[in-house]
């Protein structure tokens, strides 16, 4: 029983959800009211031409219509009470309430469908907003106006063209399709489909859209633009060109006020005076400092001596003019050059001087020499481009593998290192105060001859073809070449020997660690237009029935094989009209009538 309860309350729920459903879709199909004359005025037949219809004319004052809360006067009306239709011709106006007047050359409504079809110098007024064409269909039933053969519309902000338009008077939203201009004193838009907001001044954009503003210009594919304060972002093969500086990315936000911009995932900001490019997954670009911020795998490419040289942190930071850049790393910093790598905590770079500076627990690694210090500094010279000189500070070591027995290590160490490149091939080092050896001395049969381990207050390595060629000790040296068998594993490493060849960089990909390849980058949201918030799919469900793409046309003369429409000398002949010599025409006056 309580079973068959549950079925019965199911079927009557159904009931009442297929009777809402289907009152829903119907359509209203109430007929229109009637339209009334205010003002006939002069009124003549001429079923010849116009069968069915009478013909108003003004007389000291313009013919007038009202329809269901509009008003329409013109100087000539053909009028089709049956079908309530007009073709309204001569200083036409049409104003419903105190809020919408449409005037042009001539004007065919429908009163069935409460449409209107104005032709020749169009102008809509309504909500402050003034629309300008030469053919705009209104319709009164949906409250929406439209054309599609050019159009102007001019608010309080800006100057709108587009070939095809759509307003949507009550939304207080424009619609444009096709070469979409908007004129500003301080920027101007491109695009191919553009929605516009009168009330708050926004744009959404949709297709390739250019935003070009006095020091900027920002290309999409899809996005959003404030066009009172001049703020936006795109999310579609965005890109923004500044004076020296063009952003790119999955998704871009500007704001012209505070001259800033921001861009997520798959970014590109490229230095178009120094030819340098920052790589990353969030950037933030503020352009009255100069500055650039990123982070999320991000990494500064810059050309050295013909080579690429890759540097990368946990954030990069660019600041300063184009002469005087200033580059900082932070945090697991690492850079990479075909000849030269390296890695510590953070790294500064100047322009100007070209000074660069590892900071924390740096190494570096020039061809199979590894050197670590408390700070290492590589100076470029300035006028070649190439680099010139390193310092290594406090604690300088230089360790490289034994390239012949695979075991050893040669090493050198001492407060401090000086070394000088010729080519981009580190040649001269020079290490000073408190300075000792471990070097594996071979003969021309790569024979090992001993071990020298010496110690000095300073030594100079001469390097050939990143090997050591020379070694000379300065101010008593202390020391000796030792047989292999009598120095001790232990004792063939110097104090603080610490080789780090796991952790050396052999490619540019090996600047980047786990988190940086394993980071899950955030899905860029659609544009939340307030009518249509998946606007590319709204866009396709709704445009295969959108009236722009399938305009109406008003039939105004009876639907009969031998009736023909006006023509525009026919038009004429009904504004000025010729009477036969000897002739006066047959008029009569018509007002505040409903019937002809």
């Amino acid at each position: 029983m309580q079973h068959a309860k549950y079925i019965l309350f199911f079927l009557f729920a159904t009931a009442i959800c297929y009777t809402q459903d289907k009152a829903a879709v119907e359509k209203d199909t109430t007929p229109t009211k009637p339209i009334n004359i205010v003002h006939g005025a002069n009124f003549t037949k001429d079923e010849a031409k116009f069968p069915g219809a009478s013909i108003f004319s003004k007389d000291d004052r313009q013919v007038q219509f009202e329809h269901e809360g509009a008003n329409l006067w013109c100087d000539v009306a053909i009028y089709y009470q049956k079908e309530k239709r007009i073709r309204a011709l001569g200083n036409v106006r049409m104003k419903q309430g105190d809020s919408v007047e449409l005037t042009s050359g001539k004007i065919n409504y429908d009163g069935n469908i409460k449409l209107a079809k104005a032709f020749e110098t169009v102008v809509l007024n309504s909500n402050k907003t003034t629309l300008r064409t030469d053919t705009l269909y209104f319709d009164r039933e949906k409250q929406e106006s439209y054309y599609n053969d050019s159009g102007t519309i001019i608010d309080s902000a800006n100057t709108l063209t587009s070939r095809i338009g759509r307003y949507f008077m009550e939304l207080k939203k424009l619609q444009f399709l096709d070469s979409v201009h908007i004129d500003n004193p301080d920027y101007m838009v491109d695009s191919k489909r553009l929605d516009y907001y009168e009330t708050s001044k926004n744009a959404y954009m949709y297709g390739p859209s250019t935003i070009t503003g006095d020091t900027y210009k920002f290309y999409f594919e899809r996005g959003f633009y404030d066009t009172k304060i001049e703020s936006g972002y795109g999310i579609k093969n965005t890109r923004i060109d500044y004076n020296n500086r063009i952003i790119e990315g999955d998704s871009v936000y500007f704001d012209n006020a505070t001259e800033f911009a921001s861009a997520t995932n798959n970014i590109t900001v490229t230095d178009t005076v120094n030819k340098g490019l920052i790589r990353a997954h969030y950037a933030e670009v503020f352009k009255a400092k100069d500055s650039v911020f990123a982070t999320k795998r991000a990494v500064s490419i810059s050309l050295v001596e013909q080579d690429s040289l890759y540097m990368h942190g946990d954030t990069l930071m660019i600041t300063g003019k184009p002469e005087n850049r200033i580059l900082r790393a932070f945090r697991n910093a690492k850079f990479y050059k075909t000849d030269l790598s390296g890695k510590c905590d953070s790294i500064h770079t100047q322009e100007k001087t070209g000074l660069t500076q590892l900071i924390k627990n740096p190494v570096i690694w020039n061809s199979e020499n590894q050197m670590t210090g408390d700070s290492i500094h590589l100076l470029s010279n300035k006028k070649t481009e190439k680099l010139d000189s390193l310092k290594v500070l406090q604690n300088a070591f230089i360790i490289s593998l034994d390239s012949i027995s695979m075991t050893g290590y040669n090493q050198a160490k001492g407060i401090n290192l000086y070394g000088k490149f010729v080519d981009n091939e580190l040649k001269i080092i020079d290490l000073v105060q408190n300075t000792e050896v471990i070097y594996y001395m071979y003969n021309d049969d790569d024979e090992l001859l001993g071990i020298n381990k010496t110690t000095c207050s300073k030594i100079s390595i001469t390097m050939a073809n990143n090997d050591v060629e020379d070694l000379t000790f300065f101010t008593n040296p202390e020391g000796d070449i030792f047989p292999e068998k009598e120095l001790p594993p232990a004792s063939r490493l110097l104090k603080g020997f610490i080789w780090r060849g796991d952790e050396r960089i052999l490619t540019k990909d090996d600047i980047f660690d786990d988190d940086d390849n394993n980071l899950v980058l955030p899905v860029i949201r659609g544009i939340d237009n307030p009518i249509d918030m998946d606007a590319e799919d709204k866009e396709r469900d709704t445009n295969a029935g959108d009236p722009i793409n399938k305009i109406p046309i008003l039939k105004l003369t009876p639907k009969s094989e031998n009736s023909k429409s006006p023509s525009r000398q026919e038009d004429e002949k009904l504004l000025n009209p010729k009477p036969k010599p000897g002739e006066r025409p047959k008029l009569k006056k018509l007002t505040n009538s409903s019937s002809e």
